[in-house]
Order: structure tokens, then C-alpha cells, then sequence
């Protein structure tokens, strides 16, 4: 949790959670540069500068593949969730990798340019007119910005001076930059590629990225059908017996929000599915003593009030729910956030 833009308190997770990130890129480069160049088998020798800098722009390109494949691996399988926590952390360390990846650049084709270097890597290439040949490398720079911008703003602070909708619109830069980041190398090493090793890891991450998606759009679509119903205004979410102890159902209202129906103790209780922090899927999360805790930042509410445990003062919306015919029907007229809602036993009346 956080208070006056203090980032969320560390604890054993979080660290667990970074130590293994760091280890994982460590690992990665270190097998890239000391291991890869047997498997590649380059035509022609490259220099140390060169590979060093292949080597982070992999990695930068594999940590980017894994922060988009998380969501969606999380919605398929709650045994990713871990992935998803403090993932924000990923996303400055990823800008970290890909400005080390830039530098080498750099340093290397433009060092000795008689114009200046930054200059040299925009104006070098403006053959924009053909495809052939084309200017690979203003994908590379704008896929920077975008996950510099991120990681720049990926402090609460932002997020309570943008306000939380232009923040959450800001940080969709993330699939900007995947897919320039997609453009830079096809249009880059993949033109000149004689080992289609490379080119084979590549276009798979890719795709399973974006398979990823879709398959967790189309579950989404399918948990979201309300069941059918005559009920008037409430919307079916759910048989009641489908509903796991310590977990909820997530469906989908006639104004686009979405709602979370939690089991606790044998009895449900709604809340909306959208953390106050980030807007992040409540619904993923796992209830303990009545609190369900945001797999996104570890922010908590109580599923009976909406409310945070004290000092903290973070509230969301309740709905009003009922079983009839062992069906769970939610009111989808929200009550303002932090409103109580006695919980309803899924035997109905």
C-alpha cells in the first residue's frame, strides 16, 4: 500500500522478486555473450562492442516479451500471478537494458562521425521510401522514449498528479514500444541474418505475445456472458456452486465496468474489479480475512466495505447481490465506494 506517494513497503516477496529478476538478466546476458556465439556461428567475426550490445538488445526484447505475456499468462493460470506483482520494477529495469543496448550502439557505428553522434544515428539513414534498406533505427529510438516515459512515470506520484485515467492511457506506450521494438529488429538484424536461429526465437516470441492476447480476450469474452436470465436490471454473473472459496467471478455490466464476486467464509460479496490504485483486476486477487489482496501492487480491500485497512484510506465501489435458482445476480447499479454490503449466502432464497 502507499501513502503520500510512498512507493508500496517492500516485504520477503518483493525482494524474492527483484533478486530473481536480477539473477534472470545476468543469466541471460551472461549466456548471450559467452554461449550464444557457438549457436549463432556468425559468418563473419564480430567485435566485443557489437555482440555486447546484440546482447541487451536481446534481453531488453525477451524482458518487454515476458511484461506483455504476463497479464494474459495470469488470466489463463492464477499460478502466474506472481509474474504480474510489482511488475513495474520489470519495466525500469527493461528501460535500464535498453538504454545499455542503445549506448553500445552508439558508441560503436557513430563514435567516430564527423557530425555528432546523436545527430549521425538520425540523419545517417533517411532512405524512408523503400523498404529495402529502410531506417530501422528510428524504431529502436522511439520504442526508448516510450519505455523511458514509462519508467520515468511509473512512480505514484504520476499517478496521482496525471490522475489515474491519463496515467493508465499514458503507460498503453508499453504496446507502442513492443511493437516498434517488433519493426526495429525485422526491419534491422533480420535483413542481414545468414543464422536463422536468431530469426526463429524471435518470431516466436513475438508471436506467442501476441497469441497470448488473444487467447485471454477470447476467455475474458466467455466469462464476461452473463448467464441467461429474466431477472430484469441485475445481471447473472454466475452459478453460485462455480464460485471457488478464497476467489471470485468476474463479469462484465451493461456500462463496461466490471464487477468481482468474491467467496469468503461460505458467503459472497461484490465489489468493483478495479483497484483504486491502478485499476488493477481485483478479481485475480485472493481473499484472506475478508481482504482481497491487488495482485497487481499489493493493495488491499476488505470485500464486505470496499475499504482499505486502516491508516489507509483507499475506497471502491459495492454492489448489491442476491442467488435465485442457485444463479448470482448483481444490482449493476454501484454503491458509492466504501459503502458496506452485508454478505449474501449462495443458497439463496
Amino acid at each position: 500500500m502507499s501513502v503520500k506517494y510512498i512507493p508500496v513497503q517492500w516485504n520477503r516477496f518483493k525482494w524474492y522478486y527483484d533478486a530473481a529478476m536480477l539473477a534472470g538478466v545476468a543469466a541471460f546476458l551472461w549466456l548471450f555473450i559467452h554461449i550464444a556465439p557457438g549457436l549463432l556461428s556468425h559468418e563473419r567475426p564480430i567485435n566485443p562492442q557489437v555482440h555486447n550490445a546484440r546482447a541487451f538488445g536481446a534481453c531488453a526484447f525477451v524482458m518487454l516479451s515476458i511484461i506483455l505475456a504476463s497479464g494474459p499468462l495470469a488470466r489463463l493460470d492464477r499460478r502466474f500471478l506472481p509474474l504480474v506483482y510489482n511488475r513495474r520494477h520489470f519495466g525500469v529495469l527493461t528501460a535500464f537494458v535498453a538504454v545499455t543496448h542503445a549506448g553500445y550502439i552508439i558508441d560503436w557505428y557513430f563514435a567516430f562521425s564527423k557530425s555528432n553522434k546523436y545527430e549521425a544515428l538520425l540523419f545517417a539513414n533517411t532512405s524512408y521510401g523503400q523498404i529495402a534498406g529502410f531506417p530501422f533505427e528510428i524504431f529502436g529510438v522511439f520504442a526508448l522514449i516510450c519505455l523511458l516515459i514509462l519508467a520515468t512515470t511509473s512512480h505514484d506520484f504520476w499517478l496521482k498528479f496525471l490522475t489515474a485515467p491519463v496515467w493508465k492511457r499514458l503507460h498503453y506506450l508499453i504496446y507502442a514500444a513492443y511493437v516498434s521494438v517488433v519493426a526495429h529488429v525485422s526491419w534491422g538484424i533480420l535483413q542481414d541474418q545468414r543464422n536463422h536461429t536468431f530469426t526463429a526465437i524471435f518470431l516466436a516470441s513475438a508471436g506467442v505475445v501476441a497469441g497470448l492476447h488473444l487467447l485471454a480476450a477470447f476467455k475474458e469474452s466467455r466469462d464476461a456472458d452473463p448467464v441467461a436470465d429474466a431477472h430484469g436490471d441485475w445481471v447473472a454473473v454466475c452459478r453460485a456452486d462455480e464460485i471457488e472459496e478464497g476467489f471470485a467471478k468476474i463479469a462484465q455490466l451493461g456500462d463496461g465496468e466490471r464487477v468481482a464476486v468474491f467467496k469468503q467464509d461460505g458467503l459472497l460479496s461484490a465489489i468493483s474489479n478495479a483497484c483504486a490504485h491502478q485499476n488493477g483486476p481485483l478479481g485475480e486477487g485472493r481473499v484472506v480475512a475478508c481482504f482481497v489482496t491487488c495482485p497487481w501492487h499489493g493493495f488491499q480491500y476488505d470485500v464486505r466495505t470496499g475499504r482499505s485497512p486502516a491508516p489507509f484510506t483507499e475506497k471502491i465501489p459495492t454492489y448489491n447481490l442476491t442467488v435465485k435458482d442457485g444463479v448470482v445476480l448483481v444490482d449493476p447499479k454501484a454503491n458509492p465506494p466504501g459503502t458496506p454490503v452485508d454478505p449474501v449466502n449462495p443458497e439463496g432464497v
